[in-house]
């Protein structure tokens, strides 16, 4: 790993030290504390802007082949693959009001995809749909979404507005009983749960934060009967309007520019800056993207999965911001690019890390022409960090007249929210509309948090036996004592920068189980030697990133600063061998591990 913008060994020093200040004055001793859940305070996050009134309907007391929780991307394609296995009742259950998962709720003006569009989007092959853009705007990732539900057949069966309360497995019947708010109590063989990694909407605890007298509301619900116009902009309803906006991540980094086009004034409230790095978006034909050719977007995303995972290939063909910086990628992707010796690695690893971040600064100085704002512009931590944004727009954004940085680090934070503002080292800023920008609780599903309570034989809750006995799976997806029940997501499995990718593996690898289940009239259930063997395996090579994160500004990599502990929670050698190795084992185990 070398640069020409490769910085001296005492200017490495000096770059430390001052990550370590910049650290400082952001960490909070209430870390992850610091968040409120969705629904803690009304008004925010609860309503479901896109639909009218629910209508009503009558409670659900019939069986289905397999119940799938979550209707994102994840839930689509165990659906859709389900389909192609044979799987006649699929039975698709979400909260919102129609399929899409983050794509569904996430509408706010600016939103795109920061994954090229022609990897991200999955199953292209199947559906023969090329992107318009080289990064999808979200409307057209939803409307995707709604297409593989569509040709794959699972809006007739499909439950929304719903919310699953509760799973139990009934011995008797060998089968899930499906509890829900709407008084559903209905049964399925199999239950998959894709309830996603990014669902649960977090608020920041600020004192007084349900004392404003504004408007209100998260990006997630945004509001566009007050802010007029879509998703491409025209917020005509904010002329006049003083507005605040709460978070500079990748969602801010996108809605912030959009606002300050038809906003009367824009104030940014700002922690932490993000690493805003060149977007350069634009148009494509299926030319630029070889989609005359069969297997065409399978080809370019298992592409894009090895570059960025740190593995060898002959060209690059998405060719961007991602595949760019790959090699400084390590310390949030398990992969083999660990090789040689450790400090020889660490060492080159720091000064590439360096320069890249280097080469942020200097963007900002380059494209930020107010002094004092570019500084706090400025990132000041390690690339892996904080996920990586993409923008042209964003920085420019702030030689407006009417965009004013707050930055609030030395307040760790925004101090309060009153009737008519937001406090900030004791100066309040008088705001018509206050917006929150602050994401999701990554990671924290239903299953995983507890909302979703699951009873599996004789009655054992799943994060009880967890607590007991640690977090135990094959290959991530089962456990033992919870027959026929399929859990998607990264615990314990394999993760990239491309989620829908390893999704649609994950489902593939979901749809295999339940066929092979089905041949063989056996239960999808892990032995406690199995599990045994894949908590080795993880175990066996995992990565020492504890110390990296652990000096990292607070977010959510590393829990707001509490760090990020080592552990067998990911395969430790990369998606790619990840999902090599569930090829084998299906060709070679699945029909003797279900017997």
């Amino acid at each position: 790993m070398t640069s020409p913008q490769a910085p001296a060994p005492d200017e490495l020093a000096v770059l430390r030290q001052r990550y370590r200040r910049e650290r400082e004055r952001r960490i909070r001793p209430d870390g992850p504390r610091q968040y409120l859940d969705a629904d803690a305070e009304s008004g925010f996050c609860a309503a479901d802007p896109y639909v009218g009134e629910v209508a009503g309907r009558e409670p659900l007391r019939d069986t289905v082949d397999v119940a799938v929780i979550g209707g994102g991307f994840g839930g689509i394609l165990a659906g859709a693959r389900l389909r192609r296995q044979g799987v006649e009742r699929v039975r698709v259950v979400d909260k919102g009001g129609d399929f899409g998962g983050t794509w569904y709720w996430n509408r706010y003006p600016g939103v795109h995809c920061d994954i090229e569009s022609h990897v991200y989007l999955p199953m292209l092959d199947e559906t023969g749909y090329v992107p318009e853009w080289k990064y999808s705007p979200g409307e057209e990732i939803r409307q995707h979404a709604v297409r593989i539900a569509q040709e794959s057949g699972l809006y007739a069966d499909a439950l929304f507005s719903t919310t699953v309360t509760e799973l139990t497995w009934e011995e008797s019947s060998r089968t899930w009983i499906v509890a829900t708010d709407r008084g559903d109590a209905f049964r399925a063989t199999y239950v998959i749960t894709a309830t996603g990694t990014m669902t649960e909407p977090k608020l920041p605890g600020i004192p007084g934060i349900g004392d404003f007298g504004g408007r209100t509301f998260h990006t997630s619900r945004w509001d566009y009967a007050y802010t007029g116009g879509g998703p491409g902009g025209g917020l005509t309803g904010l002329a006049d309007k003083r507005v605040g906006v709460v978070g500079t991540g990748a969602t801010g980094v996108q809605v912030i520019p959009m606002l300050a086009e038809d906003a009367g004034h824009v104030y940014v409230f700002q922690r932490t800056p993000s690493t805003v790095d060149v977007r350069a978006n634009r148009r494509t034909t299926a030319g630029d993207v070889g989609a005359d050719r069969e297997g065409w977007a399978r080809e370019r995303r298992e592409n894009f999965l090895r570059v960025v995972s740190g593995g060898a290939f002959d060209e690059d063909l998405v060719a961007d911001g991602w595949t760019s910086s790959a090699p400084l990628l390590e310390k949030l992707l398990p992969s083999f690019r660990r090789t040689g010796d450790r400090e020889a690695f660490e060492a080159a690893y720091e000064v590439a890390d360096a320069a890249k971040m280097n080469e942020v600064r200097a963007r900002v100085e380059r494209t930020v022409t107010d002094p004092a704002t570019a500084e706090k512009l400025k990132p000041w931590y390690r690339y892996a960090c904080k996920r990586p944004t993409f923008s042209d727009t964003y920085y420019p954004a702030f030689n407006r007249s009417n965009v004013t940085l707050v930055d609030t680090a030395d307040t760790h934070g925004i101090e309060r929210v009153t009737g008519n503002g937001v406090v900030v080292g004791g100066t309040v800023y008088e705001l018509d509309c206050l917006i929150f920008a602050t994401g999701f609780s990554v990671g924290v599903s239903g299953v995983h948090s507890g909302k979703l309570p699951v009873h599996g034989r004789g009655g054992t809750r799943l994060l009880d036996a967890w607590a007991r006995h640690g977090v135990r799976t094959l290959h991530g997806f089962t456990s033992n004592g919870f027959p026929n029940l399929i859990r998607m997501g990264s615990l314990q499995n394999a993760s990239s920068v491309n989620f829908t990718h390893v999704l649609d593996e994950q489902a593939v690898h979901a749809a295999a189980l339940v066929a092979a289940a089905e041949a063989g009239g056996a239960l999808v259930e892990p032995s406690r030697e199995a599990e045994d063997a894949w908590l080795a395996t993880l175990a066996e090579g995992a990565p020492d990133h504890e110390w990296f994160h652990a000096e990292c500004t607070p977010g959510y990599y590393n829990r707001e600063g509490r760090g990020r502990p080592n552990g067998p929670a990911a395969y430790p050698h990369g998606a790619p061998a990840f999902h090599e190795l569930l090829r084998r084992w299906r060709e070679e185990s699945m029909d003797e591990a279900l017997s």
